[in-house]
């Protein structure tokens, strides 16, 4: 077996709104975050991880924010397109640790509905999904509720040739 580690992270500002998009389903929140995308910070860490591991370069060189085909677009679809190209490739998930730092709303409530959404549209197990959350204690961007980060840590492997 050939195995490879990937490090993701991304990074949205916040602004008005009702929901926060985070592991590909809806939070209520008095924030939104903004982005080209549907700014799901989450989904963009484990996918940059995931190309990373593949060596396939990173989020923005596939889905570049200057191409309107990506406006506005539901980043499951994103995840999918990543794990079809790692596909090709002979990779399978081994496993995601990921982590989201926002001061609030609490998300810990959502996270086995992310991990269930995120397997469904990765066709793994959600067992191979872990998802944490934290606060930066009113430090910094996030705990000035100004913006949003996600770190992403995956491993992939193909069997050896």
């Amino acid at each position: 077996m050939k195995f490879k580690i990937g490090f993701g992270f991304d990074v949205h500002r916040l602004g008005e709104g009702e929901t926060l998009v985070l592991g590909g389903i809806n939070i209520p929140s008095v924030k939104s975050a903004i982005g080209h995308s549907d700014a799901d910070v989450l989904i963009h860490a484990i996918c940059d991880a995931l190309l990373g591991a593949a060596n396939l370069r990173d989020i923005g060189f596939h889905f570049p924010d200057t191409d309107n085909s990506f406006k506005g677009i539901d980043s499951k679809k994103l995840l999918i397109e990543v794990m079809d190209k790692l596909r090709t490739l002979g990779f399978s998930l081994g496993n995601i640790d990921a982590t989201v730092c926002l001061q609030k709303p609490k998300i810990s409530p959502y996270i086995d509905e992310m991990k269930d959404m995120l397997a469904k549209t990765m066709m793994v197990n959600a067992e191979d999904i872990s998802i944490k959350a934290t606060t930066t204690e009113k430090l910094g961007y996030v705990g000035r509720e100004e913006g949003i980060s996600a770190y992403a840590v995956v491993l992939i492997y193909k069997a050896a040739q």
